[in-house]
């Protein structure tokens, strides 16, 4: 039996699986022991904070995550031509020392059988509507160009020193990105204007992350992004995590495996809620094993962490994949 790593690199390289690749499995994503976390945390459910970029995030009991506020009271940036003013990245540099929890977490997980994996977030397009709302900050692509191409380019630069950072000092060997680029239905901007405004800044960071021992990107989009699959490839993304059913994805993985593999089709608003029955459950995780085959996909629900809004959910759905991994790979 191959090890959960193994297994899922024979996966997306179209070698020779033996089961279904279940969910986050063949990564042990580090957690609240670096010092970049703690600076810069992330709300709890039910909790509402002010991060170190200054931009106020809530995530209300009951939803999926949490989201900036973007009433008049609490948006950062109102004029984005004023932005130099205004947006001031935290410090992310710190002494080796204060690495020591991460580097234990990071040397305590067996790279044979996963990947040791840090969680980036948000990306680059998400922190531009974080510090200004989205409906901003996709008018400002159109009307401010210049200005968001320079608060782009401050954005990457940092980072490229989280990169650096990470990559110096603890030990990971997959970087878990997120940056969602679109709605259920399409993305937030045409591929003409995302190769316009961040092709180049994901060529710059991945490519970073590439050159500096990182083996693995994930990236997190749970959104239709079908478009942007090509530039996907060309950023060096390895695996789209969050790819929704709206993409079409067994056509994506016919079409473009194995230059890139594709984690989802399990929709959080079908199968994540309160009165989701087993029979539901079972019949989309053999729907999406049968219809997109043994390579160059992962079953997963599409939220960009291993969890669930709803208890059990997740659980669930791992169970299910474990059977269809025993009837299809027979």
């Amino acid at each position: 039996m191959l090890t959960k790593k193994q297994n899922f690199l024979e996966t997306i390289h179209g070698g020779k699986p033996d089961r279904f690749v279940n969910q986050y499995e063949y990564m042990n994503l580090i957690f609240g022991t670096d010092p970049i976390g703690r600076v810069n945390p992330y709300p709890a459910p039910g909790q509402t904070i002010v991060n170190a970029w200054g931009v106020t995030y809530s995530w209300p009991e009951g939803t999926p995550g949490g989201f900036p506020v973007h009433d008049a009271a609490h948006k950062l940036v109102k004029d984005v031509t004023k932005w130099r003013d205004l947006v001031h990245a935290p410090n992310i540099v710190f002494p080796e020392s204060e690495w020591a929890d991460a580097k234990k977490a990071v040397a305590a997980i067996d790279k044979n059988e996963v990947y040791a994996a840090y969680m980036v977030g948000p990306g680059i397009f998400e922190q531009c509507h974080n510090l200004m709302g989205i409906d901003d900050c996709l008018a400002n692509l159109y009307e401010e160009p210049d200005a968001m191409k320079e608060l782009i380019e401050y954005i990457t630069n940092f980072e490229l020193t989280l990169a650096e950072e990470i990559t110096s000092k603890m030990g990971v060997n997959l970087i878990f990105h997120h940056d969602d680029w679109g709605t259920q239905i399409s993305t937030f901007f045409s591929p003409d204007m995302f190769k316009e405004f961040f092709l180049d800044s994901y060529k710059k960071v991945y490519g970073f992350y590439k050159a500096h021992g990182i083996e693995i990107i994930v990236h997190h989009a749970d959104s239709y992004a079908a478009t942007l699959v090509p530039y996907m490839i060309e950023a060096g993304i390895d695996v789209w995590q969050g790819c929704l059913s709206t993409n079409n994805v067994p056509e994506l993985v016919k079409k473009f495996g194995p230059k890139i593999s594709f984690m989802g089709d399990l929709n959080n608003g079908v199968l994540d809620k309160a009165d989701v029955t087993d029979e539901e459950i079972r019949k989309e995780v053999e729907r999406t094993c049968k219809q997109n085959g043994k390579y160059y996909f992962i079953p997963n629900l599409c939220q960009g962490l291993p969890m669930s809004t709803f208890p059990g959910v997740f659980e669930k759905v791992s169970a299910e994949i474990d059977r269809m991994s025993k009837e299809v790979f027979k």
